[in-house]
């Protein structure tokens, strides 16, 4: 198994480079024939939200459709999967920032009780508590 970096899921979901965007579907299309997955670090997913918001100002709702288009692809084996899925699920029900939700619902798979932080606004997220 191969893993994939932020920017070919980029060029899959946004397309701005017409030759880059043909290589990743071919590799996709390759990865397909041979019966095969390719690897998507929680990382990657990370990045991949901060650079859709921050550089491609896609709208949340639109990110959270496509994060969950993605979760449908057999091609693509994610770290943490039930985590992305739980933050498909629950980003829309509320505001809170994609990024902190990732990052709690991780946390949840891997045991954790909830995650502290400084961040007022995620502190009030059930998987967030204040530092004291």
């Amino acid at each position: 198994m191969k893993g994939i970096d932020t920017n070919i899921l980029v060029r899959f979901l946004v397309g701005d480079d017409e030759l880059q965007a043909e290589k990743v579907y071919n590799i996709f299309k390759k990865t397909e024939a041979d019966k095969q997955e390719l690897f998507v670090p929680l990382l990657v997913m990370l990045e991949l939200i901060w650079v859709l918001e921050s550089v491609y100002e896609i709208e949340r709702k639109e990110i959270i459709g496509a994060i969950s288009e993605l979760l449908l692809m057999p091609i693509l084996n994610f770290e943490h999967q039930t985590a992305l899925q739980q933050l498909t699920y629950t980003a829309q029900k509320n505001r809170y920032d994609l990024s902190d939700l990732i990052i709690a619902h991780s946390a949840r798979e891997q045991g954790c009780e909830a995650v502290i932080t400084f961040d007022k606004k995620a502190s009030k997220y059930s998987l967030f508590e204040l530092a004291k």
